[in-house]
């Protein structure tokens, strides 16, 4: 192991944009047989919000356990055990009696902190382990040598306490691969198979700085930080998690290739709510799940409701343009959108999102609408099909387009609410509201 510092100023200069550099070296795709995501929510997910309420984290954790559906897919989930109501809603939790997802802990590396998991009856804990040169030198005032002989110290306590670490690999995008991480990775595997035990390793991206880019170099790059730790370090899939955050945009991009690349699990949390702007999105990577596995007994459906309980509960403000999940991720104000949404829903929406996501397509009047714009929203909110269907050229819609042109005529500038549609199609198409309330 050397032990002489390297802070990759050519790739991290701080007064630039860190910078992407390529190699010659490329890695094959090992996507794994089994993969799945884990949620931090409760513990790297609460940090940038208010403290949750017993009640609020047990309500999230159900509706985990429902997204999952007994899938397996949401295999775990991430605790503090600081606080006193961190343990009651642990407790609370663990009366669930869930088998997914699996509740595991995070905690300091002191050996009080063990005991405590332990009487906890928590199987698993997660433990800091920073390995760039500027936690390992200048946060924590060590060289190599001592942080390896530290972190072995804290490995040999879990394995005595009867826990299953799982080794939090801090700032690996910025570390040292070859001259620290391997042979820090490598000593504490091994004591793990000593010991009987397979110890888990989460890679962190701590400030988002991974890319997913084909030959791009280390510390960087996605595919050789997972390929490495995999055909160099012996690890099987099931030891490895990648844990990202979304500093340049690229969580769930990084975390998809983490998985091809030989990564079987995600840390992701619930809308991607984490310190800065986020951690991966356990939406994003239950949508990118089923891309990539075609697993169909997810709840994907519920999501909308978890939404609505962040906003309503926790006065959490959702962007309207957040995928799968937003006000408007599927509504379109433009009327040659919506007229193609009049002649087949698929020309402008990728799949069912009514049936898979409980969310219809959303057409928003202005004065952009135009008469498909009218029609498609009336088909859309009074449930028209087949022959019922209405046109842009139908009579009643002419007339609401025409209304509506009016009004932005004398100085309109806000889109039309659903309250004023209804009252302008109980006036214009009486036949399509009578059915309807009937």
């Amino acid at each position: 192991m050397e032990n002489e510092r390297n802070f990759y100023k050519e790739i991290f200069p701080y007064d630039e944009i860190p910078k992407v550099t390529f190699s010659s070296v490329g890695y094959e795709r090992n996507l794994p047989d089994d993969i799945w995501v884990t949620d931090t929510t409760f513990r790297d997910g609460q940090q940038s919000m208010a403290s949750f309420t017993v009640e609020q984290v047990t309500t999230l954790f159900d509706y985990l356990h429902k997204i999952d559906n007994n899938s397996g897919v949401i295999r775990q989930t991430e605790f503090f055990l600081y606080s006193k109501r961190d343990r009651e809603a642990v407790r609370a939790c663990q009366e669930r009696g869930y088998r997914f997802p699996e509740i595991t802990s995070w905690i300091r590396a002191t050996k009080n902190d063990f005991q405590l998991v332990k009487e906890m009856n928590i199987p698993e804990t997660g433990i800091l382990m920073s390995c760039s040169d500027y936690h390992v030198y200048t946060k924590l005032g060590w060289d190599r040598e001592k942080a390896l002989k530290n972190y072995a110290a804290i490995l040999s306590d879990a394995l005595d306490a009867g826990i299953r670490p799982r080794c939090h690999l801090e700032d690996l995008t910025r570390a040292d691969v070859y001259g620290f991480v391997l042979p820090l990775v490598k000593h504490l595997n091994k004591l793990g198979q000593e010991a009987g035990v397979k110890v888990k390793f989460r890679a962190c991206d701590t400030l988002g700085l991974g890319v997913p880019y084909h030959r791009a170099s280390l510390p960087r790059s996605v595919q050789a930080l997972i390929s490495i730790l995999r055909n160099e370090a012996g690890l099987d899939a099931e030891q490895l998690e990648w844990h990202g955050h979304n500093d340049y945009y690229g969580a769930v991009p990084n975390a998809t290739t983490a998985w091809l690349y030989g990564c079987a699990g995600i840390s992701s949390t619930l809308l991607g709510i984490g310190e800065r702007t986020g951690n991966t999105a356990l939406d994003g990577m239950l949508i990118e799940y089923m891309q990539i596995k075609g697993d169909k007994e997810l709840r994907l459906d519920l999501l909308a409701e978890v939404a609505d309980y962040f906003k309503n509960e926790l006065d959490y403000a959702i962007s309207v343009k957040h995928p799968f999940i937003g006000a408007d991720f599927n509504a379109t104000k433009a009327g040659i959108h919506a007229d193609g949404i009049l002649k087949d829903e698929e020309i402008y929406n990728s799949f069912d999102t009514e049936k898979i996501l409980g969310r219809p397509i959303v057409i928003q009047v202005n004065e952009f609408s135009g008469a498909a714009g009218v029609a498609a929203w009336i088909n859309g909110y009074y449930r028209l099909t087949g022959e019922e269907k209405l046109n842009k050229r139908s009579e009643g819609v002419t007339l609401i387009k025409d209304e509506i042109a009016n009004q932005y005529d004398d100085g309109r500038e806000s889109a039309f609410s659903t309250e004023e549609l209804v009252l302008l199609t109980e006036k214009h198409l009486p036949q399509v509201t009578a059915k309807f309330k009937s």
